[in-house]
């Protein structure tokens, strides 16, 4: 998560975002230093001071993955938060994640009561997202619900083309981490080829040796696919139905593999012979 939560606190820490408004009702005024001084460091995602006064704490963790112990890990906070500021923050989940939202919301004891929200960014309104001015907001539209998957990617794109080169490369660097959170990579990269910012994002000296990786990729899997699919076919008609461990070798092969296996096909008089060795 270590990479996704770097960019996510960069994009939810600019001042150039409505995303807190939708999720605790107020604007950041400013963020405070969120670790704890002690032997053991506790490091909480972001705590800020709202717009509403300098006692008005809000404490966000990002979460990507069910934690059935948060609620203890949030109570930590939320009295280490007291011991350094003297007044307890107003504390929020953000949940970044694939799975279903399963995790409780409070810890409760005989004389001991902490409860907070959890916001699935899934829920937030997507559209408010996209139309914002502000592209760390169009750029975390990626993570919510998508109405049309492929018009939210066109969109974000034709957001990002917008901007100046310096930026461009950054937003797009962040938009393909949080891609990696939803699988949308090679969406974003089928999209891109269509896009006028292309030819940037393929000449800059960091991303466009990793795009181009990308695409060669994509085409070797492509290609090792299609062989694979019609040697199956070949086989099956020489030989009759392939058995399941043999099927399963000829998955793992390589194209340069599966080639050689081709060319031994039309001697072979059965199937062990075609795989000996």
């Amino acid at each position: 998560m270590h990479e996704y939560d770097t960019v996510l606190k960069s994009l939810l820490q600019s001042p150039q975002n409505t995303i807190f408004e939708k999720i605790i009702g107020s604007r950041i005024d400013h963020w405070l230093n969120v670790e704890f001084p002690e032997v053991q460091q506790t490091r909480v995602d972001m705590l800020g001071v709202t717009v509403v006064n300098e006692r008005d704490l809000a404490g966000i963790e990002l979460q990507s993955t069910s934690d059935a112990k948060l609620p203890l890990r949030m109570a930590e906070y939320a009295l280490r938060t007291y011991r350094l500021y003297e007044v307890f923050p107003r504390q929020y989940v953000l949940y970044v994640g694939n799975e279903p939202l399963r995790m409780p919301t409070e810890i409760v004891g005989p004389d001991f009561f902490c409860r907070f929200k959890i916001i699935d960014i899934r829920t937030l309104d997507e559209e408010s997202l996209l139309n914002s001015p502000f592209d760390t907001d169009n750029i975390l539209a990626i993570l919510t619900h998508h109405r049309d998957r492929r018009e939210t990617i066109r969109r974000i794109l034709a957001r990002i083309a917008t901007l100046e080169t310096g930026r461009r490369d950054d937003s797009f660097k962040k938009l393909m981490i949080l891609a990696g959170l939803r699988k949308l990579g090679d969406s974003i990269r089928a999209e891109v080829k269509y896009m006028p910012i292309l030819d940037d994002i393929m000449d800059h000296d960091v991303l466009g040796p990793v795009f181009r990786e990308g695409e060669q990729k994509g085409i070797r899997e492509g290609e090792q696919k299609g062989e694979l699919k019609a040697l199956r076919r070949i086989i099956t008609q020489r030989f009759g139905q392939i058995p399941a461990a043999i099927d399963q070798r000829l998955s793992k092969l390589s194209t340069a593999e599966l080639d050689e296996l081709t060319a031994r096909l039309l001697n072979a008089k059965n199937i062990e012979e075609l795989f000996k060795g």
